[in-house]
């Protein structure tokens, strides 16, 4: 594996592999890797001739000081990750080489519906960071296949607007969630987790299988008041329990029986905030 935190280097490399006809994976990260981190790239390499990981903590997406700073860094045990995956190049770049004019005067990216609920309700401006950061990545890497994880439902469907905007051939693969045995799913954040915190963690994909065994045609607003009750008795502070469609994420109220759907959750253990989902049919 080769590392490179020169974007100039980086640039260069990567045109004389596409000069050579190479096709290459990108998988984006912000690090403190896991399981979850090595199944992108594990795709990334059965599709691709290159593959390559960036670790890079984006302080354009953090509406909270607090989270930016407290965000986990585990960059030694990263790079060890990535060795064993064989991954072909590492991007572990300073803030200075991704914006180097800055990042607070970049576009307004028009993202629509997708901007206003959710995640973009109760993180404002966190997905115009996750543009910027992404846009510049793509730039940088001109990727032919794009690797992300699940976990960040409403994320991929936004990175996958900016693909548009960006009139990118760049083409996004959104990777299955992977899940601790006891059904936590992977994540970062889970480092932070006290080992009590932890074990009531659980209880997010206790409430999304509850819901996906229990849905049914109709008006589900009674499940998601239950799903929401079981996060409150395992100590949750509830951002969101919320169902919508699985292509356009329009919230719903009720079910037809044959529309796609996803459930989608947001919730603090303490000062964890953590997200997940799950595919209902």
């Amino acid at each position: 594996m080769v590392l490179f935190k020169k974007t100039d280097r980086l640039i260069a490399s990567l045109q004389e592999a596409r000069n050579e006809g190479k096709t290459i994976g990108f998988a984006p990260t912000m690090g403190a890797l896991h399981a979850g981190h090595i199944s992108l790239v594990e795709a990334s390499k059965k599709q691709n001739d290159l593959s390559v990981v960036s670790i890079f903590v984006n302080p354009a997406q953090f509406n909270d000081k607090t989270d930016f700073e407290k965000y986990p860094v585990t960059i030694e045990k990263d790079i060890e990750w990535l060795l064993k995956a064989d991954c072909d190049l590492l991007f572990w770049p300073a803030v200075e080489e991704v914006y180097p004019t800055g990042y607070e005067q970049s576009p307004h990216y028009e993202l629509g519906y997708l901007e206003t609920i959710l995640e973009g309700k109760y993180r404002p401006g966190h997905f115009q960071g996750v543009c910027k950061v992404m846009h510049r990545l793509i730039n940088i890497v001109q990727p032919t296949n794009l690797y992300m994880g699940q976990k960040d439902y409403q994320q991929c469907m936004v990175v996958d607007r900016l693909l548009t905007l960006m009139q990118s051939s760049t083409v996004l693969h959104t990777c299955p969630i992977l899940r601790e045995p006891d059904g936590l799913a992977m994540s970062s954040r889970n480092t932070r987790l006290s080992a009590k915190e932890r074990e009531r963690a659980t209880g997010i994909s206790r409430a999304l299988n509850y819901i996906k065994q229990n849905i049914k045609p109709g008006n589900f607003d009674d499940l998601i008041a239950t799903a929401t009750n079981m996060l409150i008795g395992q100590e949750f502070k509830v951002d969101y329990v919320a169902i919508a469609d699985a292509q356009t994420l329009e919230l719903m109220k009720a079910w037809n029986g044959q529309q796609k759907i996803v459930v989608l959750i947001a919730a603090f253990q303490h000062e964890v905030r953590l997200i997940d989902n799950m595919l209902l049919n």
